[in-house]
């Protein structure tokens, strides 16, 4: 036996190879066949490095089924030993690494037979040449193994999203056969149920639209729902499942717009690290032995600013709620969001909680009263008259059925709500003062806040006396969502608007921000959003302490309907309400008040 002195060669994919006959060391004993085949393999050469061995054929096909299965960035190959015996046969130890992208390596010590064949070095091909566990009619293949996502919890720790099993109901059209009709009508009775949109009909027009060859996806199912009629389904002729890991929300509909929107924006910090092995498969992709496995990392839970015990009052709060509604409330101290609630026709017309535009009726004159009173003409305590209609350039603006009351303080008529007052006293003011004051209340700045996209509204400079005597009380162009309105009800409470968050530790940019107001404006305000509860249209909100608000009644379209709104906070809490097209804001008052009873 002799053993040749050999240097270390690394070979890398990619790399300038000169694959010749004669060998990289210039001669054709078995180091330089084994070195040159090593070379081969690392660089994808699987023809060249196929043809090193005695069975060019059955060698590729290995070959090119082993990169196939592992897709790798590089291969680095080394030869470590080769023992001759008697100049006609030896062995080579070597070792093969593959580097297969994000940080994964596999590394190993293989051994391959060599001899000659008319005066020609040949590596005896047998699959161990590869790896020494791989056997004849095997291959391998690269498994990856996903850990569950994260969970996200809300401001307490408490879960809202968790990783439960979906599983994914299918239909082939070419499997049921005869039987679809009966298949159809089974799923469409068990599905129903659970999703009112599944029927004989959309499941019948789905299969029927569905590529030649592709099944069909009936429905995607909760763990629980699937386990419920699993009994029904299970065997029916051309129905098949899939099933993953996904995050879902602890109660079915909690949070149907923020924490999908959490989930999907966050996916990448939630999803962890996963794992991946190598293994032997047979022909029919079974599984055989473990060759290498790294476990799958699972991310740290991700903490939101939610409180899910808010969240949940809210959505009860819209429970007996038919038309589209919808409620946002966050922390004025701190901006954090603590609850973005829809009901369902909400979430048929979109994230309207989030991003809506929609006239704000009264609840805009918060705005309109900072407006005024910055400008140093009136004061809360300022007499002024309340008729039940005021004509403006021709613009007749009526109250609310057509109320009136005394000559008064300002403030009362903020309270009872009077349109005639504010659209007076906003027509003369200067063309961008109700678009500042706005912005100084949160309405017009911009926010990107991490997980969730926003909009806070609209407040256009008035050109003509007319728009800015409409805008006074939330009509004209002034347009806002119940995000901004609860922005602007939190930035009374602390004097400044919040910057809102969702993800803790997560910052939100804030752009356009508006000045401050001055504290005489802010210490009015407050007492006139209070009276609004204690003497005003918000009475109904009387009995829960300390709640400070603005009703609003914006009406649309030809004007035969209207928006019902309640805007305010209590405490470290502010928060707006929404119901689109309620008519007035007497529902949105006692929405408010049902969303407040379970708080204190």
């Amino acid at each position: 036996m002799r053993t040749r002195p050999h240097p270390i060669v690394s070979l890398l994919l990619g790399a300038a190879l000169i694959l010749s006959g004669c060998g990289v060391f210039g001669g054709s004993d078995a180091e330089d066949v084994t070195t040159e085949f090593l070379a081969a393999l690392a660089g994808g050469d699987t023809e060249r490095a196929a043809a090193l061995t005695d069975s060019p054929g059955a060698a590729k096909s290995t070959l090119d089924q082993v990169r196939s299965a592992l897709q790798p960035e590089a291969v680095e190959a080394r030869v470590n030993r080769v023992d001759e015996w008697d100049g006609r046969e030896a062995g080579a130890d070597y070792r093969i690494g593959w580097r297969l992208g994000d940080g994964r390596r596999w590394d190993y010590d293989a051994r391959a037979r060599l001899y000659q064949i008319e005066g020609e070095w040949k590596l005896r091909w047998q699959p161990t040449v590869v790896h020494p566990k791989l056997g004849a009619n095997q291959s391998l293949a690269l498994r990856t193994e996903l850990p569950p996502p994260a969970p996200v919890l809300d401001r307490d720790g408490a879960p809202l999203l968790t990783a439960d099993t979906v599983v994914s109901v299918l239909v082939d059209r070419k499997e049921a056969g005869e039987e679809l009709q009966r298949v159809v009508g089974t799923l469409a009775d068990k599905l129903g149920p659970l999703d009112a949109s599944i029927t004989r009909r959309s499941i019948g027009e789905g299969v029927r639209n569905t590529e030649a060859g592709k099944p069909y996806v009936v429905a995607v199912l909760r763990s629980t729902d699937y386990y419920a009629i699993k009994p029904a389904i299970y065997n029916l002729p051309g129905v098949r499942f899939t099933s993953q890991q996904r995050l879902l929300p602890v109660e079915k509909d909690l949070g149907s717009q923020v924490l999908p929107a959490i989930r999907t924006a966050m996916a990448g910090r939630l999803g962890g690290k996963p794992g991946w092995r190598i293994v032997v498969v047979d022909a029919s992709g079974a599984e055989l032995d473990r060759l290498h496995s790294v476990r799958p990392q699972e991310a740290k839970a991700l903490n939101s600013t939610l409180s899910l015990p808010t969240q949940q009052a809210a959505e009860r709060a819209l429970d007996e709620v038919d038309v589209p509604g919808a409620i946002v409330a966050l922390r004025p101290s701190t901006g954090e969001l603590l609850a973005v609630a829809q009901n369902e026709p909400a979430d048929a017309e979109g994230a309207i909680a989030l991003t809506g535009r929609y006239p704000p009726g009264s609840t805009f004159k918060i705005a309109t009263a900072a407006a005024v009173l910055g400008q140093g003409r009136v004061r809360s305590d300022t007499r002024v008259e309340c008729p039940p209609t005021t004509v403006i350039a021709d613009r007749l603006v009526p109250n609310d059925e057509r109320f009136g009351l005394p000559t008064g303080p300002l403030h009362t008529a903020f309270a009872h709500s009077c349109n005639t007052t504010f659209a007076r006293l906003s027509a003369d003011l200067p063309p961008s003062a109700l678009t500042e004051a706005a912005r100084s209340l949160g309405i017009g700045a911009d926010f990107v806040v991490p997980g969730i996209t926003t909009v806070t509204g609209s407040a256009p400079p008035g050109d003509t006396r007319v728009l800015r005597a409409e805008n006074g009380f939330g009509q004209g162009r002034m347009l806002a969502s119940p995000f901004g309105m609860a922005l602007m009800a939190g930035t009374v409470a602390p004097g400044k608007t919040p910057v809102p968050s969702l993800v803790s530790g997560q910052r939100t940019e804030a752009t356009k921000l508006g000045e401050p107001l001055k504290p005489e404006v802010l210490k009015a305000l407050r007492g006139m959003m209070r009276e609004v509860v204690t003497d005003g249209t918000a009475r109904q909100l009387s009995d829960l302490p300390g709640v400070h608000g603005k009703t609003g009644t914006a009406q649309f379209g030809d004007g035969s309907n209207a928006h019902g709104w309640f805007a305010g906070y209590s405490g470290d809490v502010a928060f707006s309400v929404l119901l689109v097209g309620a008519g007035s804001s007497k529902p949105a008052v006692q929405v408010s008040e049902r969303f407040l009873e379970q708080l204190s």
